[in-house]
């Protein structure tokens, strides 16, 4: 069995200043409300007056306050609620009969006599209040209570599913690495072994460096070209100088971020797509243009027996739609083909 929940806990807030403030308060207020008091006579001679109220409001909202404790531990269920009220309605008024007959001998026994005009109808409706105002009071601040967790579970829901798909999206990127490496490898073996095994201790800390930030959501520009420069060194293992890359990226850009892996994604999207050769360079150029990242490269399109699936650029797309409202923008023309990244600007715990 789980313990007990504290009365916090069940009545939702800590009522603690509501008995030491509100009890003295309203019973000085309900004989100017309902009984017609007055302090004409001054503060000294309504002390016996605030003396009685005082007794009834202490009785009624310890009664409430007990009966809403008990309901509410008996039937804390959503699916309880309407049972819960009419058991808190039905032990409330017996509770207000009990303890008004109680209390009314009490006062008889010290006074005062009942102010000329006040009938025993109005201090039923009086006494009343009071009973109404205490139950309006825990059952709205209840309500209230369990409304806002509801906000917050369904936030942390959608955070937790928010958080599934992305990393469903981050796991497709290590395999797809994995295997275009592997592919390229199987070039390389045949035309020179020596380059391949070089190639093969290159990949094993670019594929380090992927592990190292898997649990990463966001990176810096700086540590994703860093990665970047080092996959640029397997790709021009297997093509030279037929592959060029120009990349221009001033220092204040650095400490901004963007989604990890995702140039890697990029430039092996251009090496996949397009032809590659001494008569037929491949140039790509990076740039920081308006907070944005740019990629660029001369389009010339390999003849594919299938279309591209653009898994790459739509899982760039997904995970960025997780961190900014800016869009991936792709624009292919005739001569190029372009993609340009928003930088995004997020304090340091995030990207961890």
């Amino acid at each position: 069995m789980g313990e007990q929940k504290s009365n916090k806990e069940i009545l939702g807030f800590d009522d603690t200043w509501f008995l030491i403030l509100g009890i003295p308060i309203l019973a000085f207020c309900i004989p100017f409300l309902f009984f017609k008091a007055t302090l004409a006579e001054g503060l000294m001679a309504y002390l016996p007056e605030w003396g009685i109220s005082l007794m009834y409001t202490v009785a009624y909202w310890m009664a409430c306050r007990t009966i809403f404790i008990y309901f509410r531990r008996r039937f804390p269920g959503h699916q309880e609620t309407k049972k819960r009220i009419s058991y808190i309605s039905g032990a409330v008024l017996l509770a207000y009969a009990v303890v008004n007959w109680s209390l009314d001998y009490v006062h008889v026994l010290l006074g005062p006599e009942h102010r000329e005009g006040v009938t025993d109808f109005d201090y039923t409706v009086g006494t009343l209040m009071i009973v109404a105002l205490v139950s309006t009071l825990y059952e709205s601040a209840f309500l209230y209570d369990r409304w806002k967790r509801t906000i917050l579970e369904a936030e942390q829901l959608k955070r937790e599913n928010i958080e599934s798909q992305l990393e469903g999206l981050k796991s497709q990127v290590n395999p797809h690495f994995l295997f275009n490496s592997l592919n390229t490898l199987s070039y390389i073996i045949p035309e020179d072994p020596e380059t391949a095994v070089q190639f093969v201790q290159k990949l094993s800390k670019v594929y380090r460096y992927i592990l190292e930030i898997r649990d990463k959501k966001l990176i810096t520009l700086e540590e994703e070209l860093n990665f970047l420069h080092a996959y640029l060194f397997l790709i021009r293992e297997r093509f030279g100088d037929n592959l060029q890359a120009d990349l221009r990226v001033p220092d204040e850009a650095l400490s901004m971020h963007l989604v990890p892996l995702s140039l890697q994604i990029l430039f092996e999207n251009v090496v996949k797509h397009n032809i590659i050769s001494e008569e037929r360079p491949l140039q790509i150029e990076l740039w920081v243009e308006n907070n944005r990242l740019v990629v660029r490269n001369n389009l010339q399109r390999k003849r594919q027996a299938m279309a591209s699936t653009k898994l790459g650029l739509q899982n760039i797309k997904n995970r960025y739609a997780f961190f900014s409202e800016e869009k991936v923008d792709v624009i292919e023309t005739k001569d190029f083909f372009t993609v340009s990244l928003p930088l995004i600007r997020v304090p340091a715990e995030v990207e961890r």
